[in-house]
């Protein structure tokens, strides 16, 4: 169980970056329905867990500011015993507290909520902040409520953004043990690759590693890509037979990311099927370069380097190898190598596997980073990444997964 000061920690360096005069809403959501009997699997708002610890529908969290002082109240369902019939247990209030430090006599029927939001909205001294980068429903209603009336709507993720993109040392504890997680199931699903196995078998062995090992909810959609599937980035549709039959001399791309405590790996690993023929064999060839690639990823990423001086030394590398091969002009711009280059080489990560931040900003200590360098060449009938987890440090960058991309790890029977 995560400590209770972690979130509370959170709530405090939140509070202290809004105005006197101030309340903070933000909503869990609700469950989305799937069909007529059946919800999609809920996760909290993404700012509402990092500031509760708390991954529950139909919650609200009220942080109010005034003269100073700072209060925090949880607004949640109570029990029903029909509903929870029906539904599942609900968390008792003593729960609710023991998870995001918040005192019991500070968690309260949800029910009393609606007086509480209509009072605030009353009182035109206070400044109401609402996430204006929630996906949920409620934040966006709520902010059209307000500003009919010609009252301005502060937006909370300007202060909530910053926070999140400086990992503390239980975040990033927790993408660390999600990435061992994820890389030990991979260990054990190479185990299956062969000719003739399908996506589908590596995929149901990937999800039941992970999930053996305490991650019941993924970062992500899973990608297993058996030869030209690679091609299409987020295959996550496993096939049983036709192209997603692994065949010698092909590979398989794998993709995918554990959740634990609410943060996200992302990890990338190709795999060879068959023995490979040396020099002559194009997936060597193209494996050589990307991990040229990564070695300057990883050596380049520091405090005060960008993601666009990233990309740029990535074009640079990629693109002089590509003429090499003939498959651009020397004097290549490039839009050239964007046509064997396909996605960018970075994103943050952390709650969520594409975690807040913005892309022009200066890398930070503290920052964590998925780097995924990738080529993709269907001329060749071949491209794949490999993709591993870092944390931005003082003096330049350390893996948070094995950056294992061996050619001894990857060639397989």
């Amino acid at each position: 169980m995560v400590s209770p000061s972690f979130y509370i920690n959170n709530r405090e360096r939140f509070a202290a970056a809004l105005p006197d005069r101030t309340a903070a809403l933000l909503f869990s959501g609700d469950e989305k329905q799937m069909s007529l009997d059946t919800n999609y699997r809920f996760f909290a708002d993404r700012n509402f867990f990092y500031l509760t610890g708390l991954e529950l529908p139909g919650f609200v969290l009220l942080i109010e500011k005034n003269d100073g002082q700072i209060s925090s109240n949880i607004f949640a369902p109570a029990h029903d015993s029909m509903k929870e019939r029906w539904h599942g247990k609900r968390m008792d209030f003593a729960a609710i507290s023991a998870i995001s430090g918040i005192p019991e006599e500070h968690v309260f029927d949800l029910e009393k909520y609606e007086e509480t939001e209509y009072e605030l909205i009353r009182n035109t001294e206070i400044n109401i902040f609402l996430d204006n980068s929630s996906v949920m429903a409620k934040p966006k209603e709520l902010r059209k409520q307000i500003e009919k009336d010609g009252r301005k709507a502060f937006d909370l993720s300007e202060i909530t953004t910053p926070l999140r993109m400086v990992k503390q040392p239980h975040e990033i504890e927790s993408i660390k043990a999600a990435a061992k997680i994820t890389e030990e199931a991979i260990a054990e699903m190479r185990k299956l690759i062969k000719p003739g196995v399908s996506e589908y078998e590596l995929y149901l062995k990937l999800e039941y590693e992970m999930a053996k090992r305490s991650s019941m909810a993924f970062a992500f959609e899973t990608i297993v890509s058996c030869g030209r599937n690679a091609f299409y980035l987020h295959h996550s549709d496993p096939e049983k037979d036709g192209d997603g039959i692994a065949q010698e001399g092909s590979i398989v791309q794998i993709d995918c990311g554990a959740r634990l405590n609410g943060y996200c790996a992302d990890i990338s690993r190709v795999f060879f099927v068959g023995k490979t023929r040396g020099d002559d064999d194009n997936r060597m060839l193209l494996l050589r370069l990307i991990e040229d690639l990564r070695n300057a990823a990883f050596g380049y990423i520091a405090p005060g380097k960008t993601f666009a001086g990233l990309n740029s030394q990535m074009y640079d590398i990629a693109g002089k190898w590509l003429a090499g091969q003939g498959l651009i002009p020397d004097n290549f711009t490039n839009e050239d190598v964007k046509c064997y280059y396909w996605h960018n080489t970075s994103h943050y990560l952390g709650l969520d596997v594409h975690d807040v931040g913005p892309r022009d900003k200066e890398f930070e200590e503290g920052n964590c980073l998925a780097v995924e360098p990738g080529v993709y060449i269907p001329e060749w009938n071949i491209g794949f990444r490999i993709e591993d987890d870092l944390l931005v440090t003082k003096d330049g960058c350390q893996l948070l997964s094995s950056g294992c991309g061996s050619p001894e790890g990857i060639i397989v029977g």
